[in-house]
């Protein structure tokens, strides 16, 4: 499974961006997609996902601010961030937990990240 990130840039404080996350490959069964960001010095944190019944998460510091939109039909999951921060910079990466071949467990998978740059 290979999960590949579009979207991130350079953008205002206050303004918007959309990030989308596709994902291809075989695979069994999608899981729960979502988004982590790791800031400059900072561990990796969760930003949103979503279950494959629809179900959200979001982190507290982007909890109605962002939202995490998922396509079943196209494996993509995208992620529409209003009113940033300059904190809400870092790298974003798109994670998907996917069921390869059944019976095999779930694994987990990342893309390689999308920079975005919110300035003052």
């Amino acid at each position: 499974v290979q999960l590949q990130a579009f979207g991130g840039g350079p953008v205002p404080a206050g303004g918007s961006l959309r990030l989308s996350c596709a994902a291809s490959g075989n695979f069994a069964i999608r899981r729960t997609m979502g988004w982590y960001r790791q800031a400059p010095g900072k561990q990796r944190e969760l930003v949103a996902t979503i279950t494959s019944s629809g179900t959200t998460d979001y982190s507290d510091a982007v909890k109605g601010r962002f939202t995490i939109i998922r396509d079943g039909a196209k494996n993509t999951v995208d992620l529409q961030m209003n009113s940033l921060q300059p904190e809400d910079t870092g790298r974003y990466y798109c994670y998907g937990s996917f069921v390869v071949q059944i019976p095999e467990r779930p694994r987990d998978f990342w893309g390689r990240g999308t920079l975005v740059t919110v300035s003052s």
